[in-house]
């Protein structure tokens, strides 16, 4: 079931973002980025410096168990789901120490850039700083411990797309790419063109992922990955 968990990831990179998104959610609610107040009787798992504590764990479980409740898929094995959750927390963390030594930085602009993007601040498509101020409240945050956990989520998506920027395709994937796009024979210009752009992208993209999953990997065997199973 966890390969299948992983495969859907792979091939099907809205279910990867889906349950990310659960993940983050579960970041901002918990504060558990920093590992802020964490005991080490009470952090999941480390990564180099960075921790997963207990509480960010249950909340990001518990928000994906819904997620696959929500959807009838009442099938997936307890411990499979807690090993899938727990892989995505640790990658995360994994990025943030890449970030970190790519030596990536996070400007003031960007910060403010990506807050006013997220629709959850947003009121008739414009950011509305009351709607901001309520929803941390909500949650029993500040804006500066919120901005300092956007941050971090800047530095590892920027991470990411530095690896990405590196990935094209090669001559024989361009060429695989222009045989599955005249396969579609779409006799309108517009609409080939367009459906040759679409196959093109598809598969540079799942070579990005390829590569991040790859690189992540063995950033696995150099940093020192610590699991206390008998908390989960």
């Amino acid at each position: 079931m966890i390969k299948l968990l992983r495969e859907a990831a792979h091939d099907y990179p809205w279910f990867l973002k889906s349950i990310m998104g659960l993940l983050a959610l579960a970041f901002v609610i918990t504060m558990g980025w920093w590992g802020f107040g964490q005991s080490s009787g009470n952090v999941v798992a480390s990564v180099g410096d960075q921790v997963v504590p207990l509480d960010e764990y249950r909340r990001a479980y518990e928000n994906t168990y819904r997620f696959y409740k929500d959807k009838g898929q009442n099938d997936i094995k307890d411990e499979f789901l807690k090993q899938f959750v727990l892989e995505q927390l640790i990658d995360n963390r994994m990025w943030l120490h890449v970030a970190k030594e790519m030596g990536l930085t996070v400007s003031d602009e960007d910060l403010r850039k990506a807050i006013m993007q997220r629709t959850e601040f947003q009121k008739n498509g414009s950011f509305d700083p009351d709607a901001y101020k309520r929803l941390l409240s909500a949650n029993r945050l500040t804006p500066a411990s919120f901005e300092a956990m956007e941050a971090k989520d800047i530095l590892t998506n920027k991470a990411r797309l530095v690896i990405m920027d590196a990935v094209a395709l090669t001559p024989a994937e361009y060429t695989e790419a222009q045989t599955l796009a005249a396969r579609e024979g779409d006799a309108d210009p517009a609409k080939a063109a367009a459906a040759k752009e679409r196959v093109f992208q598809s598969l540079l993209f799942q070579k990005q992922q390829r590569a991040l999953m790859a690189y992540a990997e063995s950033m696995k065997s150099k940093v020192p990955v610590k699991i206390h199973k008998e908390l989960m």
